[in-house]
């Protein structure tokens, strides 16, 4: 019987009878790709014994929810303080943890190191697909790791890493990679959507059914994201992003989704000759190194969970020598500085719209929230008149489309972790604060707009 061809889209999972150039579900271009479907499978005997007028009986049956038992979810530590916070108080015994991030950047030193605490009080088996035992040994001795309860095992076939999990009965599951294992019984080559959905589903049945905490190790496409369907990150209860440029020493893992804790947390690693180390104050590291009396330069604290987080934003106006000036932003919302800009030239009366401009974040740190605007336009216009902003101020605060500026949320604790760092002086709006606490030795500058900012300080 010859095999039908689906196709389907990699950006939602959506299936298709043919090739399109956009998928009608999710609107994507150029996501359709082809596959063939899997072979059908073989009854099995409970549905068998129902086709034969038997009765089937279902493995478990429903309950009222009164009858529900709810007990303390059962956490436990991974040894390593910033993952726990990422993972809100430490991992959760049977759940499903996926791991994303570029190839090199560390998630296999990262989840090969928390087997040394893991293996004090529990089992570990980890299955990897890319490496041999042997390679695997020779990294953790150079990572310092001698677990006597660590299995390894080079495996790719998902039916005998199921095998080995059952016959060894571990407490934690880890596996490096997903899209190295594949399911024999499937048509599609491993790595496919297909064999991805397949061999998730299985661990998170693993997962949930026996209680073993699974962590898996997914590579990221070109976009960023976890290659593989979407539907791959609904599957999993955790989803945390290993980020980094591979020429810099520190690394930040982001939690992008989370069943049991926050989803804005973040934490802080530095790739050393023995693996990874925490940075238990990310501020100290993104502000080393950080130039004195230099123009276009300034200091923003922004919240990152329950965490606040000193980061230095960088700006470069320079006279175009092009009809249309050239527009960049690192570590910073796109749309949004193009929207600061605007207000800076339309509301703060300096002509930025013929220059270049050149917005950077130090450190790789990407800042998503409002409170970094008045720390960007600082910087925009310190470049702009060549004059710098005075090294022991931050400057906190949201930029409307009217120059005005808006109050931020959690403003004591950004204003507290400001002076600890050493400032004297701090920029904030002037609507919201004045029920705020003056930390002792901070000057609080007050002002309503970008013309009273630009004014207090240029």
């Amino acid at each position: 019987m010859k095999g039908k061809t689906l196709f389907y889209c990699t950006e939602c999972g959506n299936e298709l009878p043919k090739w399109a150039g956009q998928c009608p579900a999710c609107r994507a271009w150029n996501t359709i790709v082809e596959r063939p479907s899997e072979a059908p499978r073989k009854k099995t005997a409970a549905a068998a014994r129902a086709s034969d007028g038997g009765v089937r009986m279902p493995l478990r049956q429903p309950r009222t929810l009164k009858e529900v038992e709810t007990t303390q979810e059962l956490r436990f530590a991974t040894g390593m303080d910033e993952l726990d916070r990422v993972l809100g108080g430490g991992a959760v015994k049977g759940s499903l943890v996926l791991v994303g991030g570029a190839p090199g950047i560390g998630k296999s030193t990262l989840m090969l190191q928390i087997c040394d605490q893991l293996c004090r009080f529990a089992t570990v088996l980890y299955v990897s697909g890319e490496e041999s035992e042997r390679q695997i040994k020779l990294r953790a001795e150079r990572l310092g790791i001698y677990g006597e309860n660590l299995y390894l095992l080079s495996e790719t076939n998902l039916e005998d890493v199921l095998d080995a999990v059952h016959s060894l009965q571990p407490d934690i599951l880890i596996v490096d990679s997903i899209q190295t294992l594949y399911n024999g019984d499937l048509t599609a080559a491993p790595g496919s959507i297909g064999q991805v959905k397949d061999c998730t589903m299985a661990l998170m049945q693993l997962a949930k059914g026996e209680g073993v905490t699974v962590f898996v190790i997914g590579h990221v496409n070109k976009e960023g994201s976890i290659a593989g369907p979407k539907v791959l990150e609904h599957m999993v209860d955790c989803v945390l992003y290993f980020e980094g440029e591979q020429q810099m020493t520190h690394r930040i893992l982001r939690s992008a989704k989370n069943r049991f804790g926050a989803t804005n947390e973040i934490g802080v690693f530095e790739m050393v000759d023995k693996g990874l180390v925490e940075v238990p104050n990310p501020s100290e590291l993104l502000l080393s190194g950080r130039p004195t009396d230099t123009p276009g330069t300034c200091v923003t604290c922004v919240m990152e969970g329950v965490r606040p987080v000193l980061a230095e934003v960088q700006a470069l106006l320079t006279p175009t020598s092009f009809n249309v000036p050239r527009r960049t932003a690192n570590g910073f919302d796109f749309s949004r500085a193009m929207m600061l800009l605007a207000v800076l030239e339309k509301r703060g009366g300096l002509m930025v719209g013929t220059c270049d401009a050149y917005v950077n974040v130090i450190g790789g740190l990407s800042l998503d929230e409002p409170g970094a605007d008045l720390a960007m336009v600082m910087a925009l216009a310190s470049s702009f008149r060549d004059r710098p902003i005075p090294d022991d101020l931050a400057a906190i605060g949201e930029v409307g489309l009217t120059g005005e500026l808006r109050a931020v949320g959690a403003l004591g604790q950004r204003l507290t972790e400001v002076r600890r760092l050493g400032f004297t002086k701090c920029l904030i709006p002037a609507r919201g604060s004045a029920s705020v606490v003056e930390p002792d030795g901070l000057q609080l500058i007050r002002v309503k707009n970008i013309r009273e900012a630009m004014a207090a300080l240029l």
